[in-house]
């Protein structure tokens, strides 16, 4: 019921419009926090926890309107409900331009989805609104794997490791090649 009562909100506030979404809030010094804590972490659990709370910063919606979207898209897509999900996070995105998270949502239902190009182009949009978000910059890297575009995707594999050293996506990580020796 609590779903059914949402998306009719939804379809009734799309056709006659929303008020304006406010500006996202700005976590960047308690990101940055994080993001120095989990470079010192001393294992994956304690990793682990950190990155928890960097996914409460981004999970972070500018209001409550908002929230009930990436809420209801969040629910969908653990519920493999792709389509749902899909149409909340582009309601999102619609309400909220600039909120990083929508298009980073939307880029993870995309790339279940293998629509690789689109889901860039959102985990492109998400890293400039927001860039350091970690989760977005492993993402791109594995989107370029599944573009078998597998150089480009070691250089942002290493940016996103760089920030987090504990990132699960690390197992992609091929050697770097030598670099090449030059006879002076």
């Amino acid at each position: 019921m609590k779903n059914i009562a949402l998306s009719f909100f939804l379809s009734c506030a799309s056709s006659i419009g929303y008020a304006q979404c406010p500006a996202s809030p700005d976590h960047s010094e308690r990101l940055s926090a994080l993001i120095e804590a989990v470079q010192s972490a001393p294992d994956q659990v304690s990793a682990q926890l950190i990155s928890n709370d960097m996914w409460d910063l981004w999970d972070n919606a500018p209001n409550e309107t908002a929230q009930r979207m990436l809420d209801d898209g969040l629910a969908r897509r653990a519920g493999y409900d792709l389509d749902g999900a899909m149409k909340a996070f582009e309601q999102l995105i619609e309400y909220c331009p600039d909120y990083a998270e929508g298009y980073n949502q939307r880029a993870f239902v995309r790339f279940i989805r293998k629509e690789y190009e689109p889901a860039l182009a959102d985990l492109e949009r998400t890293i400039e609104l927001s860039p350091n978000h970690i989760a977005a910059i492993a993402g791109k890297a594995l989107t370029l794997i599944g573009l078998q575009r597998n150089e480009e995707a070691q250089v942002v594999l290493r940016e996103a490791l760089a920030l987090n050293p504990w990132l699960k996506e690390r197992q992609f990580l091929t050697e770097q090649a030598p670099t090449p020796k030059t006879d002076l």
